[in-house]
């Protein structure tokens, strides 16, 4: 009791001579990110896929060229149109960027194919012909296109190249030339269905199309028993057609090419651990690649994967790869993490760990270099076979969460680097986040995932955290660098815990109940946007004020030889957009203050 009176008393003499919590400013200039340029096309223009991967790039010591966004935005049904026409990205254009950058000496390149074969992620789930309009008049195919495209960039030997794919969702986008949601739910109904499953010389692009029609039994699916029409299953399953041929042609002129430097990174979008439509597509990709291409659940995240790879093969682990303990707190891991991923959570995780090269495993071993913590759905259904209470449950989710921030305190305090991971899917609201940011020590994280898709969440993690670890194991990490990644951590942070599990409901009911609107679009009826956006601004203030004080409160891993910590500074949201005018996501400008001298605690308050 004396010590504890004594630190009080000392604490509040350092107080009282202002020595309290110190933060810093956001800078009015940020410093220049120099190093190496990647010439990237992004999938699409939604904040994963642009500002992210540009945090993410410039963490690493890239510099990132892109086109001009209007080359490659979506548009939904009744928004205003790029170049006053197309709902999707203008192929041609990027093609001729692509070959500007070429002849301007870049050697480094990230390239999405649904963008430059299709103009866009959504549009590649609508296209039937393989034929793509010129902005100034005529016609080109998409596999001439791309035939040419890589074989100019096959004719220099230094282009090191990241050629990102996806196999096709089980169904259109909603909201796109038309597709309403009834279509939505008859066509992923339709495509989840089981197909014929092909093996050896039988897997064939040829006999998977021919078994598109086809149950699992051998006898074709009747259209009408889903809710649809000849049409609607004619034009969808040509969709599909011209996608995986395009992929197979893909990965035909790339190993034709003999380009050892070329890469095929092809991400499964929207899937289903039965044998859905998609489950011959896979395997016959699969079975096509190369050593050095890959196959992994998620397509948001392909552009981060590649970019994290690029570095970690110009930038080896070292003397051996990096060891990482994975633990699991919710008990489904051997399950998929959601409805719509094609494999249990902890193979994807494996999958994701062999791609990056690490080596795996298990927590709290003590022979970890960074150790992967995993929330995951907890397992209603031996609740059910148990009968457990309802506050059984309860006691079961908080104990899932309460442990699993013990643990990251531990190897906080151990200094060991950790990689956090959400796919509870929501189960267990605001738990976890509020646990961690009155527990925890967020900035201390080498990176989190748990916004948006869950599919995409493994992928996200791992690829912001493993690149990280690799770049303060060789201690070749700048200021700029350091103010990147503190940005891919605040993003992600800042979105899960305070958009998307606080201001995201309430701007649902508000578009829907109060404004008469559709939160998927907010031109279809048009609604009040700059009101929408007001009250974005105002429910992210009253939310993230927790979230960036604990942020300004953390120290951040600053080297690994020697170890060294510095402290954040200070944090300033701006410049908040709805990028595809709908609800599902946001983006925000991150400003940051310069680092401090680590921060210190004493009887639970910060006095430097």
């Amino acid at each position: 009791m004396r010590r504890n009176k004594l630190l009080a008393a000392m604490l509040a003499c350092l107080l009282l001579t202002g020595c309290g919590a110190k933060r810093t400013e956001p800078l009015a200039e940020e410093p220049a990110a120099e190093g190496p340029e990647i010439a990237y096309v992004p999938l699409d223009d939604r904040p994963d896929n642009v500002e992210r991967v540009v945090y993410l790039a410039e963490s690493l010591g890239y510099t990132l060229a892109m086109p001009e966004a209007v080359l490659y935005q979506t548009r939904l049904d009744g928004q205003p149109r790029n170049f006053d026409s197309l709902q999707r990205g203008e192929p041609w254009s990027l093609f001729t960027w692509v070959l500007e950058q070429e002849a301007e000496g870049c050697d480094r390149y990230i390239l999405s194919l649904d963008q430059l074969c299709s103009g866009g992620l959504v549009s590649s789930r609508a296209m039937t012909e393989d034929t793509l309009e010129l902005p100034g008049g005529g016609t080109v195919l998409a596999s001439q296109l791309i035939e040419e495209l890589l074989t100019a960039l096959a004719a220099d030997k230094n282009n090191v190249v990241w050629l990102l794919d996806s196999v096709m969702r089980l169904a259109p986008t909603v909201g796109y030339e038309g597709g309403t949601l009834e279509e939505y739910n008859a066509l992923r109904a339709y495509g989840a269905e089981g197909r014929p499953v092909l093996t050896g010389q039988a897997l064939t692009v040829e006999n998977i199309i021919a078994d598109y029609r086809l149950g699992g039994d051998g006898t074709e699916l009747d259209p009408a028993a889903f809710g649809l029409t000849e049409v609607q299953v004619e034009e969808y399953l040509t969709v599909r057609q011209r996608k995986l041929a395009l992929a197979d042609e893909v990965i035909s002129l790339v190993r034709d090419s003999g380009a050892e430097n070329f890469h095929v990174l092809i991400g499964i979008d929207d899937s289903s651990e039965e044998d859905s439509i998609q489950k011959n597509e896979i395997a016959y990709l699969r079975s096509r690649l190369r050593e050095e291409d890959a196959l992994l659940s998620g397509v948001d995240d392909l552009a981060f994967k590649a970019a994290a790879k690029l570095y970690l093969e110009e930038n080896a682990w070292g003397d051996r790869p990096v060891h990482v303990g994975i633990s699991y707190y919710g008990g489904t891991e051997d399950q998929p993490a959601c409805d719509y991923d094609y494999k249990p959570l902890k193979e994807i995780v494996e999958e994701h760990l062999d791609f990056f090269g690490a080596y795996q495993l298990s927590g709290g071993s003590g022979a970890a270099d960074v150790e992967l913590l995993v929330l995951t759905q907890p397992d209603t259904a031996a609740w059910e076979a148990a009968k457990l209470t309802q506050a059984e449950r309860d006691r079961f989710k908080k104990n899932a969460c309460t442990n699993l921030v013990e643990w990251l305190g531990t190897f906080r305090n151990q200094h060991v680097p950790v990689i956090l991971i959400d796919a509870s899917n929501g189960a267990y609201g605001n738990a976890l986040q509020e646990a961690l940011t009155k527990e925890a020590e967020l900035g201390y994280l080498l990176s989190y995932a748990g916004f948006l898709d869950m599919a995409i969440v493994t992928g996200t993690a791992l690829s912001h955290g493993l690149a990280r670890y690799a770049v303060l194991k060789g201690g070749a990490n700048t200021d700029a660098m350091d103010r990147a990644w503190a940005r891919t951590l605040a993003d992600s942070v800042i979105k899960d815990f305070c958009y998307k599990h606080v201001v995201r409901e309430d701007l649902l009911a508000h578009i829907r109940n109060d404004l008469g609107g559709d939160p998927n679009n907010f031109w279809v009826p048009d609604i009040d946007r700059e009101a929408i956006l007001a009250r974005l601004e105002s429910g992210m203030a009253a939310a993230s004020a927790e979230v960036i004080r604990n942020l300004e409160r953390s120290n951040m891993i600053a080297s690994l030889e020697p170890y060294e910590e510095v402290g954040w500074g200070g944090i300033q949201l701006a410049n908040y957009r709805f990028p595809w005018d709908r609800a599902f996501e946001i983006g925000v400008d991150i400003k940051l203050g310069a680092f401090t001298e680590p921060h210190k605690k004493a009887l639970g308050l910060y006095w430097q």
